[in-house]
């Protein structure tokens, strides 16, 4: 709703300045402006609830019911007093304390220069950023990208070994869900399902239909756009996929149309996972690869089989594979669960169960949700009332997992962001090792091949003099098989600034992020 700029000017300069005062004591971190979270607790001391303070917070305080006819005349608005705001001193005083805070001593070292409370990069290692940059969690982290690990990452070719560089679409776009599974498992109508309608480009049938990955996203239209035109799109955080090449691009598009729940989940549909003879017929793309580069984007996983396809194809396994360091996403859907009755049901679960375990590698039980995800009603001829409740209880805690995906959305950021940064340094200290190793004037191509060849030796080693974790180790037959493509004398050293940065970014700097801003989803 807008006001029109007359009845502001009714305004005394008394109330002018008063006003001012305010917004002063408002403005936490002293750069002219308000974030929300400032906003949020400076008119928290209004004691009005959230729908008052849509309206505005004279008015609703003076007794006026708001209404189109109030904001147009402005007769009235110089006879109200500035709203009444309960521990506003104590406010104003914790306030300008956490501006003149010093910063607390680290290592045992001197305290550095005073700083506002949203100057919260300590690094010593490189230049602080301002404190007009960061107004949100998100934005903090894209300073802290830009400013400490892309640096450390284009330094080594983090880009080329691990995972392209990010861009500012990546950090903003919204919780991505992936499904995952063998034909005609119900992957595109779980969608449907999930969205009460069709989408643009859906296709459904007993053979297999989705022979693309199509990712169904809100938009301000119903459309399909096509790969290629997605990958170069600034916007959309997909430009990583362009390194897969026309070949995958030409199997890939987006699907937009304007739907609630598209505004705060993307789905990305994925075509039907080949098994028995279909295995023998290559795809043009690297499909395990493409799976690999999601599980970095999604917030989850769901795996879903139904009880006539519980086998676990060669193709399954190595798309499971792929999805190494990412078992907290992974959810398991037994669809199509009233096509068998009660005793079979039991026994499709226990089979499932068991190939699961062989495959998953872990001794933690994944969590598996039994139900039928399609728009028809249950087939209690087969399951019974005890199964059609069942089948309801697991649909509300499937629905449940789904719509808290984006109140953890930014929590997820800031995990992958970590992960990220841990994967960074690691790789740095790889590929600043294998330049060591090398030889400075004679005998280079063989002491590359060496090195190679004996790659496995090589993380053992790093690990060893840098005290690092096994687990965070990338794997050995990638790095190997794109090592041989590069000249490894031409890699840079370490460089423990850049290495210095990345620690302090990890121990201060975010730490310090998650206590200036609050989870924008909460």
């Amino acid at each position: 709703m807008e006001i029109a700029p007359a009845p502001i000017a009714l305004c005394s300069k008394e109330q002018q300045k008063v006003y001012q005062e305010w917004f002063e004591l408002a403005d936490s971190d002293g750069d002219g402006r308000i974030t929300g979270n400032d906003a949020t607790k400076f008119f928290s001391l209004s004691k009005l609830s959230r729908q008052e303070l849509k309206q505005l917070v004279s008015l609703a305080q003076a007794g006026h019911e708001i209404t189109s006819e109030i904001l147009k005349n402005g007769v009235h608005l110089e006879n109200i007093e500035p709203p009444t705001m309960e521990g506003l001193d104590a406010f104003g005083t914790k306030n300008k304390s956490s501006r003149t805070n010093s910063e607390p001593a680290v290592n045992g070292s001197a305290p550095s220069q005073t700083l506002s409370a949203s100057s919260w990069f300590s690094s010593k290692s490189t230049k602080k950023t301002p404190s007009t940059a960061v107004t949100s969690i998100i934005d903090g982290l894209k300073r802290l990208y830009q400013e400490k690990l892309k640096p450390l990452e284009a330094t080594y070719r983090f880009n080329d070994f691990v995972s392209p560089f990010l861009t500012n679409s990546d950090f903003d776009a919204k919780p991505m869900v992936m499904l995952l599974g063998q034909y005609s498992t119900g992957k595109t109508t779980f969608i449907k399902h999930l969205l009460r309608c069709d989408y643009p480009g859906a296709h459904i049938g007993p053979e297999p239909t989705t022979d693309r990955f199509v990712v169904v996203m809100s938009g301000p239209d119903e459309r399909s756009i096509p790969g290629n035109t997605i990958a170069v799109h600034a916007d959309m955080p997909f430009s990583g996929l362009t390194s897969f090449g026309g070949a995958f691009l030409s199997k890939f598009e987006c699907s937009q149309m304007p739907h609630p729940l598209l505004d705060q989940i993307t789905f990305v549909d994925t075509p039907g996972v080949l098994s028995g003879e279909k295995q023998r017929t290559q795809r043009s793309y690297d499909f395990t690869g493409v799976i690999s580069w999601f599980a970095a984007k999604c917030d989850l996983f769901l795996l879903l089989f139904d009880p006539h396809k519980l086998d676990i194809s060669d193709e399954f396994k190595r798309v499971i594979a792929s999805l190494r360091g990412n078992d907290d996403k992974i959810r398991v859907v037994l669809n199509k669960a009233d096509q068998v009755d009660t005793q079979q049901l039991m026994g499709v679960y226990g089979a499932l169960m068991w190939s699961l375990g062989k495959v998953l590698n872990t001794p933690e039980v994944v969590r598996v949700y039994i139900g039928s995800f399609n728009d028809k009603p249950v087939n209690e001829d087969f399951v019974g009332p005890i199964g059609r409740v069942l089948f309801e209880k697991e649909q509300d805690d499937l629905l449940t997992d789904l719509i808290n995906i984006p109140k953890k959305a930014c929590d997820r950021r800031i995990n992958e962001f970590v992960k990220r940064a841990r994967a960074a340094k690691i790789h740095a200290y790889i590929i600043s090792h294998l330049k060591k190793e090398m030889p400075t004037m004679i005998g280079k191509a063989k002491a590359q091949q060496r090195l190679i060849d004996n790659l496995e030796d090589e993380f053992t080693k790093v690990q060893r003099d840098f005290h690092l974790p096994a687990g965070d180790f990338p794997n050995v037959e990638h790095y190997r098989e794109v090592l041989n493509g590069y000249s490894i004398d031409k890699f840079e050293k370490l460089k423990p600034k850049m290495i210095q940065a990345a620690d302090d970014m990890l121990a201060y700097d975010i730490p310090d992020l998650l206590k200036n801003f609050r989870n924008p989803y909460e």
